[in-house]
């Protein structure tokens, strides 16, 4: 078992290119599904025979400990790979956790900024430090191109291309997307080149966003830069990169972009992912209405 776990771990990090985070949670899940069988004696030590029986009886587990949705159809996601991978290897004819449904998911809106709090927020750094300047420079990024947290970490600075005003994304799966970048944008990153990384400007490979120790800033890093600045306007304007990424498409979505544009800009695979938006935009379009239609509520 440890073998097939170690060569499914090479499997998604070389062929799927997960991110080292999703290999992480990936593993976890499944080891923590392995100890389940253990402990109910589902399974010997020396081989583990795994069915649909077996899976179901495991979300049930879940359950009953009040694991989250949200986690609990991560772990059946990693199930499903792990099994699809086996039976691709030709060690299993049926991938057990394909036949489980995944639990239905309550779906809150997620939390997004107006636009007045997300210029705010981006033009919050204190521009005194070079740490400043480079965490100006990720807040604007992020709020500029709606990229994720993982794509921003790694961005290197051949991927922007300034005269044209477009930056090189490396998305999910190694995938590739060039999405605009604007001015204010590409004004915050070249003041933070010239005051933090002048002598390792040019030449490729480099990371544009780099860590107090001159690596590559990690996810987890960016993500608390991102809570600092957003924390300071108050908690309840506390916000994570995703956050950021939401109130992005938002916003366009509230400015007349269609669905179809924004989902080529956030790298969506699929139209269904993008729909989520306009749940968030109908409260702009109510608030709107009321504002503005002699008969709303408001206008009695």
């Amino acid at each position: 078992m440890d073998a097939e776990l170690s060569a499914f771990k090479s499997h998604i990090e070389n062929e799927k290119g997960l991110s080292p985070h999703t290999v992480r949670n990936y593993l976890s899940d499944l080891n923590q599904f392995f100890v389940y069988l253990k402990n109910e004696q589902l399974s010997s030590s020396k081989e583990i025979r795994v069915d649909a029986k077996m899976v179901r009886g495991y979300l049930s587990f879940l359950y009953s400990r009040k694991v989250k949705k949200v986690s609990t159809a991560r772990k059946l996601a990693a199930l499903r790979s792990y099994f699809h991978y086996l039976q691709k290897e030709g060690k299993i004819e049926i991938n057990p956790a394909k036949l489980v449904a995944t639990p239905k998911q309550d779906k809150p809106l997620p939390r997004v900024l107006s636009i007045e709090e997300a210029v705010h927020l981006v033009q919050s750094p204190a521009s005194k430090t070079p740490f400043d300047l480079r965490d100006r420079a990720i807040l604007e990024t992020i709020y500029s191109t709606g990229i994720r947290a993982e794509e921003a970490v790694r961005l290197n600075i051949e991927d922007l291309h300034s005269k044209e005003k477009l930056i090189k994304v490396r998305g999910k799966g190694k995938k590739e997307r060039i999405v605009p970048i604007g001015a204010p944008a590409i004004a915050a990153i070249d003041k933070y080149l010239e005051q933090f990384r002048l002598e390792t400007r040019y030449g490729e490979g480099k990371p544009l966003f780099l860590n107090r120790f001159g690596g590559r800033l990690t996810t987890r890093s960016l993500g608390r830069i991102v809570a600092k600045y957003s924390s300071s306007m108050g908690d309840a304007m506390r916000i994570s990169p995703h956050g950021l990424r939401h109130s992005y498409a938002t916003h366009l979505l509230d400015n007349g972009a269609d669905l179809r544009s924004i989902q080529e800009l956030l790298g969506h695979a699929t139209l269904s992912t993008t729909q989520r938006y306009t749940h968030l935009s109908m409260e702009h379009l109510v608030r709107v209405y009321d504002d503005a239609h002699p008969r709303s509520k408001k206008r009695k």
